[in-house]
């Protein structure tokens, strides 16, 4: 559960990465499109293979850690007594207390996310032969599209701050009050980070910054 979800946060930091070249212009952002899908690693592996195998990778990271923790929450409710009247709940913040729920609706909204972009079946504005920086311009001039999108990422970036936290004191570095400081302050900037870096293109797109 802990090392699938820091491969994952580490792969929306790359991703946000990639999204922020859209404030470099049309052709750099296709560039960019066009080389994930090309010749990354090439001659080591053949043309357009990368993409592929980068896919299968994540797509068995996501498998692992939905897997991770529906097998938690089977052990959490068998070691869970019910014959107590009363029950306190130890894990005190929203993101811990809804964790697997919103790991729920971030699955589905993931769904949708790569059904519009990567799939281009779900496209709301614009046709399926658009070059990909046309796409997203399309996409996120739309504003419901915008406001949907913040409060998925503000689900995406909960579960961040509580994975990234929970990740590191799983291997290991909860040493001390100190320690768990620094884990939790680490945890909300990278979260943090995260919500700024994903919507700031989104909105220049809305408000004609970026078109």
């Amino acid at each position: 559960m802990a090392i699938t979800g820091l491969i994952l946060i580490g792969f929306l930091l790359v991703h946000m990465y990639g999204n922020l070249k859209m404030f470099l212009g049309a052709e750099a952002f296709d560039h960019y499109a066009e080389w994930l899908k090309g010749d990354i690693l090439y001659p080591l592996i053949p043309s357009g293979w990368f993409i592929w195998l980068f896919r299968a990778f994540m797509v068995a990271a996501i498998l692992l850690h939905i897997y991770s923790a529906v097998n938690l929450w089977r052990r959490a409710v068998a070691a869970n007594p019910s014959g107590y009247e009363a029950k306190k709940k130890l894990a005190q913040t929203y993101s811990a207390r809804t964790m697997r729920w919103g790991g729920v609706i971030l699955a589905g909204l993931l769904i949708f996310h790569l059904a519009q972009f990567t799939v281009k079946a779900t496209l709301i504005n614009g046709p399926s032969t658009a070059t990909p920086y046309d796409m997203v311009i399309g996409e996120f001039s739309v504003w419901w599209m915008v406001v949907l999108y913040a409060l998925w990422l503000v689900t995406v970036c909960m579960h961040v701050r509580h994975g990234l936290w929970s990740a590191f004191a799983t291997l290991g570095a909860n040493t001390s009050a100190k320690a768990r400081v620094v884990l939790n302050g680490c945890a909300w900037a990278i979260a943090l980070l995260l919500y700024i870096g994903f919507m700031i293109m989104p909105v220049a797109v809305l408000f004609g910054w970026i078109s």
